[in-house]
């Protein structure tokens, strides 16, 4: 019941070796052009990383693999043409900071790396686990430096890593200004198709940003207190400059690191009991969904574990989450766009509020915060990206990698025995990620969910307290 996941110590040095790196271009001519970024994609100058574990197979043997990902990469980035560009700062436009940024699709082509590794995936263990030692199955930015990169860094880099028992991993390196989410799955889904040497891509992607382009003149019709204004500086002469944000500070290393795992009878009951209570409130158009209840459960724990709270039981907290707006505007975004869809929005409540009322309470005021993301207030919130320099702002972020559907992409060597981001040590960032398919039962994994917390030791012995206690309230 909601117990953190036990592991054995896994290895902290995976035995990487390098052996061999280039660019990959796109199999054709591409058109020279520049490529618009939306005001969200403004604010997301990072890169975001993934890994794919793949079974041993005897009819493709990593040399096999590594060669049909390389080709299938060229092919994949004629529709994707921008991922063999650079960052750059536009002309003008910005306003009084100056260029804004922009994708310069010149083909300047994407990094490739092959590595191979002493282990055996037997030997990494359990691979639901964060293991720092994954981010050796990825490739740096850095590393690319010599390759002739000056400086402008590839927009992704893959890395294929062979194990000594013949599996294998693909480790993925995006800018997060190309793509979110659900658009890096359905490019997986893309490579996927042309490494199989297809004719065709599985999905044909849009690639125009224009379409979240900010309101001319920009109209903010509503406040938004999940965006904190900054005053920035002008920026320099380069693209890397960015700002800074909640999604891209530093790592702690000093910091206690647990999964809680939720088993899909967690997240029934959980369920359950909200609907129970929002059944007795009369407010029946209260979405339950598993995000929300898990996330309202997650949300309590976290606000009352947290050293301020002691100090100060009245005071406010505010939970950060994301919110897929392709479907929310009106007329809706085409699933296939490539560009950055999501909006943060934020619940609000004191922590006395977040220990003394019931569940049911907690979910409402995660649902009304999705719920709030209208097409005018999504377009309110891109405008005043337009007019102002900022970011997302709360106490903790919930990232949920759990429905995104990474580990059902069917490569020509199968699926990924498991996907999962590069582990995360960060206080303010909570992650929602899938559990390991079982081999007998696959069923069962989809309702499972595994949260990663890190935390100050004192703090997550009190969060680990408390979330067993609310979870024992209602099974």
């Amino acid at each position: 019941m909601g117990t953190p996941h036990q592991f054995q110590e896994p290895p902290r040095d995976l035995k990487v070796t390098l052996q061999e790196k280039c660019l990959v271009f796109p199999s054709e001519q591409t058109e020279r052009k520049s490529l618009y970024l939306s005001n969200i994609d403004q604010v997301l100058n990072f890169h975001f990383q993934t890994v794919h574990f793949f079974r041993a197979r005897e009819d493709y043997p990593p040399s096999a693999v590594t060669e049909r990902i390389k080709n299938g990469l060229s092919r994949v980035l004629v529709a994707y043409d921008f991922l063999a560009g650079r960052l750059r700062l536009s002309d003008g436009g910005g306003g009084e900071g100056g260029g804004r940024l922009e994708i310069d699709c010149d083909g300047s082509g994407v990094g490739f790396v092959v590595a191979s590794s002493e282990c055996t995936l037997e030997e990494i263990g359990d691979l639901v686990y964060p293991n720092p030692a994954f981010r050796q199955l990825i490739a740096q930015g850095s590393s690319m430096d010599e390759l002739g990169t000056d400086g402008n860094l590839p927009l992704c880099i893959v890395q294929v890593t062979s194990f000594k028992c013949g599996g294998f991993a693909i480790g993925l390196s995006n800018n997060h200004t190309t793509l979110d989410g659900i658009s890096i799955k359905i490019f997986l889904e893309n490579l996927a198709s042309q490494s199989a040497d297809k004719p065709y891509l599985a999905i044909t992607p849009c690639n125009d940003r224009h379409l979240l382009a900010a309101r001319s003149p920009p109209r903010v019709t509503f406040p938004h207190p999940e965006l904190l204004e900054l005053e920035i500086p002008t920026p320099g002469s380069g693209p890397d400059q960015t700002i800074p944000s909640v999604f891209d500070s530093p790592q702690d290393p000093d910091l206690d690191l647990k999964i809680f795992r939720l088993t899909s009878a967690d997240v029934s009951s959980l369920k359950n009991h909200a609907k129970s209570g929002i059944a007795t409130s009369n407010h029946a158009e209260v979405k339950i969904t598993s995000f929300n209840v898990v996330t309202a459960h997650v949300w309590r724990c976290k606000a009352l574990s947290s050293s301020e709270t002691s100090q100060n039981p009245d005071r406010s907290s505010t939970i950060l989450y994301a919110v897929d707006i392709r479907p929310r505007l009106d007329p809706p975004l085409p699933q296939s766009y490539t560009g950055n869809a999501v909006l943060t929005t934020c619940a609000t409540a004191t922590c006395k509020q977040l220990e003394e009322s019931p569940l049911s309470t907690l979910v409402e005021m995660v649902s009304e915060g999705t719920t709030r993301m209208t097409d005018e207030y999504a377009r309110s919130a891109i405008d005043w990206g337009e007019l102002h320099k900022g970011f997302p702002h709360g106490e903790f972020l919930v990232s949920s990698w759990w429905r995104l559907g990474f580990a059902q992409v069917e490569y020509p060597w199968g699926k990924p025995r498991y996907s999962c981001p590069a582990a995360h040590h960060r206080k303010d960032i909570i992650v929602l990620f899938p559990d390991i398919e079982d081999d007998d039962d696959k069923r069962a994994a989809d309702g499972r969910v595994n949260v990663l917390v890190a935390l100050p030791r004192e703090e997550m012995l009190l969060f680990e307290k408390l979330f067993h206690k609310f979870l024992a309230c209602i099974i």
